[in-house]
């Protein structure tokens, strides 16, 4: 019953991605909303779903559309089958059953019995969105307020944070902190299942427990990322009253490179480096660059704290001590040394210490032959009440 509500809302929701695709011919948030009660009575399949789920599915839609038209969030598109499977549970009722354990009603399917990994939000719970990720495990989400960071004395503290591939992120104060990667035995073990999973008939029950083997080792290692983001992050916030990031598009550094059509044969392509790159962008999704910046975002705003965004412009190329900017001062990817004045540290944590003067406008304009004047913030600290 799981899986029919989460085929429900992805089918209601394409078929108001296809409409929201007309363009001024396509129907208003009331019209869909009659539209799907009639399709409810013709279609006997669709009928026997449950209307709440099918209704909040367009009621999300509604949200996505408003945030696209905003600016905020990007146009909506359609849902596959088995990537990011869910739906939503209105007016929800949950009872506790002990410290560990507590029940919450789903339409058509009655009290279903969850893991309290954490206490229930205080008040009243109102929506609850369930999820299936790709291991196969389902959750359970309550909205809640972000909890503020207790601090542990930061008054007056700040710090500049670089985010890096071969170092996750590095501190302006010297931290060096890596991510978790995936296991030796895990690698190996992934290499055999995948293997085993070239020489499965498509569609056999051996393809789709291979399959799932597979998704489980991710997730176990996705399930580690995103542990050490939420420690790392609280332990930011915690220490420190501003944290200073550099603005890094990430979504943009992650796209393919072009083809390059050969000039002189029809059909052919020259060499763009596509291997090079694709290795480049599993680092970057690996050490959770976008995931870290949203964390902080989150718990320096509900801690009171201050989090600035600056330029990331020839922070790794660019001096500390004297403000020179050449690209023969980085000299591989963790040694950084001055051609002008020999200054010498460690690249990252060069970079992290730039991004923490441009926070407080102190440092040198970036670009070749710098000077040292004001450098513009590219945003604001952020506060409980700018978030």
């Amino acid at each position: 019953m799981l899986d029919r509500h989460c085929a429900d809302a992805r089918f209601v929701w394409n078929l108001a991605v296809e409409q929201f695709n007309w363009g001024r011919s396509a129907p208003g948030p009331a019209q869909r909303m009659k539209q799907l009660a009639e399709a409810r009575q013709e279609f006997g399949w669709l009928g026997e779903g449950s209307s709440s789920v099918q209704q909040q599915a367009l009621r999300d839609f509604d949200r996505a559309v408003a945030g696209f038209f905003a600016g905020t969030h990007r146009r909506p598109t359609w849902r596959r089958k088995h990537v990011r499977e869910g739906f939503c549970v209105r007016d929800t009722k949950v009872r506790a059953l002990s410290r560990k354990w507590a029940e919450v009603q789903v339409p058509k399917l009655g009290f279903v019995r969850f893991r309290l990994s954490r206490p229930l939000p205080a008040g009243k719970l109102g929506m609850a969105r369930i999820t299936c990720d790709k291991g196969g495990r389902w959750h359970v989400a309550f909205p809640a307020p972000q909890p503020g960071v207790p601090g542990v004395g930061r008054a007056g503290r700040a710090v500049g944070v670089d985010r890096g591939v071969a170092t996750t992120l590095a501190t302006s104060d010297g931290g060096m902190l890596r991510a978790p990667v995936m296991r030796r035995r895990e690698r190996q073990r992934l290499v055999r299942l995948q293997r085993r999973l070239a020489r499965c008939r498509k569609g056999s029950r051996r393809c789709d427990a291979t399959r799932a083997a597979i998704a489980r080792i991710h997730q176990r290692v996705a399930d580690r990322r995103r542990d050490w983001v939420e420690k790392t992050t609280t332990d930011l916030a915690a220490r420190y009253e501003l944290i200073a990031v550099e603005a890094l598009p990430v979504r943009n550094m992650v796209h393919r490179p072009k083809a390059k059509p050969a000039p002189d044969n029809n059909g052919a392509f020259l060499p763009n480096g596509a291997a090079a790159k694709a290795g480049l962008n599993r680092s970057i999704y690996a050490n959770c660059w976008g995931l870290i910046a949203q964390r902080l975002t989150h718990k320096t705003c509900a801690s009171g704290t201050s989090m600035v965004v600056v330029d990331a412009s020839y922070s790794s190329q660019q001096c500390r001590k004297c403000g020179h900017t050449s690209s023969e001062n980085r000299k591989s990817q963790a040694e950084f040394r001055c051609v002008r004045c020999g200054h010498t540290d460690h690249a990252d944590r060069n970079a992290a210490r730039n991004i923490l003067a441009r926070a407080h406008a102190l440092a040198p304009t970036p670009g070749p032959g710098a000077t040292p004047v004001h450098a513009g913030v590219l945003a604001q600290a952020r506060t409980p009440n700018a978030a």
